[in-house]
């Protein structure tokens, strides 16, 4: 008797300020005490404290870097599902002037004039003329 498959639960998310916090901090407690007990260490094995220092100095840098990179991310994101539903409203006829990278200006945030759309059942060539272009 086989068992039932359950299905296969969401990734945790975790809180990556805090998980960044927690690591600068053992770096900058490495730090201190490799400071401390420098002149203990053998010549050889002194590059610690540089790990620690760039250790600390990296996490500081994370700590900061991090709220804004999730910010971006989440504005992204928000600009594709707008782009899709603005392309889902092309599709049915709707008039919408789009994004625009340089202004970061999304279709949403522009009203759309009083534009009728396009009537595209009709063809706009008539039946004997045929498009060949200026050198015939």
């Amino acid at each position: 008797m086989s068992r039932p498959e359950r299905p296969v639960p969401p990734p945790f998310e975790g809180d990556d300020r805090l998980i960044t916090a927690v690591i600068t901090a053992g770096f900058l407690v490495a730090l201190v005490v490799l400071l401390i007990v420098r002149d203990q260490l053998p010549a050889a094995d002194r590059w610690w404290i540089w790990v620690a220092a760039f250790g600390t100095a990296l996490g500081i840098f994370g700590l900061a870097y991090v709220p804004h990179l999730k910010r971006s991310r989440e504005r992204t994101a928000a600009r594709q599902r707008a782009a899709q539903v603005t392309s889902a409203h092309q599709g049915a006829g709707y008039h919408s002037v789009g994004y625009h990278s340089a202004t970061d200006i999304m279709a949403t945030d522009v009203p759309a004039p009083d534009i009728p759309a396009p009537d595209i059942s009709a063809p706009d060539i008539p039946a004997g003329d045929t498009a060949q272009g200026p050198h015939g």
